[in-house]
């Protein structure tokens, strides 16, 4: 992520425990502070969310070169216009719309269908239950191979889903976000937000299911 680097405040000398106050405080309180001019909440702010977007995004797009662009992108723009966020709405939502919406165009312009690449897979679609993490250093070698085996599997298979299915798959099952969550991001209502889900849910269970056996 040296790139989003770039974008952080430079030469600064500020005392340590700056930076430890601004980690207590939620998103809407850097935001806060952000606007007051404590540049030092932007940074906060990037490295809060850098990791997660760089996922969201590379898993939507399938090219993480081009995912490092776009939440370089998404990060511009969030500085450049900070000043218009709804501070009564949530800055998570906000972001990840942003970065949706940047992922969205980039899926547009391509000439190709872009291969989607996802890292975990849920056990069950329980609304409750985290998404899986693969890589668990209690397991023993044979069942990181195995489940290492499983997450290309999966990658496979979810790269097949169509646009509108992966987004709202990744968002709920790679990302946790809320049905209301997802339904801002994507700009569609709950209605639509679970029928995608439920159909993105069982294409995905029906493509991998021969698979397994």
């Amino acid at each position: 992520m040296t790139k989003l680097l770039a974008l952080r405040s430079r030469g600064a000398t500020e005392p340590r425990s700056a930076r430890v106050v601004l980690r207590e405080l939620d998103d809407s309180e850097v935001v806060a502070q952000f606007l007051a001019g404590e540049k030092l909440a932007f940074d906060e702010l990037v490295e809060r969310y850098q990791t997660r977007l760089l996922n969201f995004v590379y898993r939507t797009t399938g090219d993480r070169e081009r995912a490092e662009d776009l939440v370089q992108e998404t990060f511009i723009r969030v500085y450049r216009h900070l000043h218009r966020f709804d501070q009564t709405k949530k800055f998570s939502t906000w972001i990840y719309t942003i970065a949706s919406n940047l992922a969205k165009n980039e899926l547009r312009n391509r000439s190709r269908n872009p291969l989607v690449l996802f890292q975990a897979i849920k056990k069950n679609w329980d609304a409750d239950q985290r998404p899986l993490e693969w890589e668990d250093n209690t397991y023993r070698p044979d069942d990181l191979f195995r489940k290492r085996h499983l997450r290309r599997m999966v990658e496979s298979v979810v790269s097949e889903l169509p646009e509108h299915h992966r987004t709202v798959f990744v968002l709920r099952e790679m990302e946790g976000k809320t049905y209301e969550e997802i339904a801002d991001i994507t700009g569609c209502n709950l209605g639509t937000v679970k029928s995608r889900l439920n159909r993105a849910r069982n294409n995905f269970a029906q493509i991998i299911a021969p698979l397994l056996d």
